[in-house]
């Protein structure tokens, strides 16, 4: 919840611009759900995360999981032009996800289970362009920057006579990179101002083989908003 929080900070400044909106054009605000998608590495890595050589002395070699997992989104648009307009939003993973399986540090260590985990937030500053803009529906396509944030945890299982079985979770690391993002979304309007957004976006997140098998990351999201102001 506290990282929520502190990307949701940047949306008041959207928000501060719904009265100039109504004046011009229109400002919406909406909540999306979708997934995000990058392949594996095809580079091993042995018990201590370096990559894995021949008779690596700290073997087994694992490999390290696909990318894919559910996506939270918040973010804002401001369209100051029938068919321009600028927007912010972010997408943030809700729940870790197991990035490589350490099962041998795990014994090593006395543990039931020990893994890296990951969580991933993408966000970006967005210009917009409606080529399809009326009273039932809108074609919105987007152009922008960002960044993309991985976090690291260590996660584990232990168990014993005296505190018996727990498990644990504990930030590790994190790593930051700079991304540019496209979408395509075609926002449909159940009533004059709530809607529904279908939207597929694209990113590419240079140096992000570093952790994943490309420098691309495929999301679909499904947004839901009200939107203010005149269309």
């Amino acid at each position: 919840m506290r990282r929520i929080c502190c990307y949701l900070r940047l949306l008041p400044l959207l928000v501060l611009s719904v009265p100039f909106a109504n004046a011009q054009s229109a400002f919406d605000f909406n909540i999306g759900f979708g997934a995000a998608q990058d392949k594996a590495s095809s580079t091993q890595v042995d018990q201590t995360l370096n990559p894995c050589t021949p008779n690596d002395l700290y073997g087994p070699c694992v490999s390290s999981s696909s990318l894919s997992t559910f996506m939270l989104g918040f973010g804002g648009d401001l369209m100051l032009w029938k068919k321009l307009g600028a927007g912010a939003e972010v997408a943030i993973q809700p729940a870790q996800q197991t990035y490589v399986n350490l099962s041998a540090s795990a014994a090593s260590q006395g543990l039931n289970t020990f893994s890296l985990n990951t969580r991933l937030t993408l966000y970006d500053f967005d210009a917009i362009y409606e080529p399809v803009n009326n009273k039932k529906v809108g074609l919105k396509l987007k152009a922008g920057f960002g960044g993309a944030n991985i976090k690291f945890y260590q996660a584990g299982s232990s168990s014993g006579s005296v505190i018996g079985s727990q498990n644990f979770s504990q930030y590790f690391v994190s790593t930051n990179h700079f991304q540019v993002m496209g979408s395509v979304g075609v926002q449909i309007y159940v009533t004059d101002h709530m809607f529904v957004r279908p939207e597929f976006q694209i990113h590419y997140v240079p140096n992000l083989t570093e952790q994943f098998g490309s420098n691309l990351v495929k999301e679909e999201m499904v947004w839901v908003g009200y939107s203010w102001g005149d269309r």
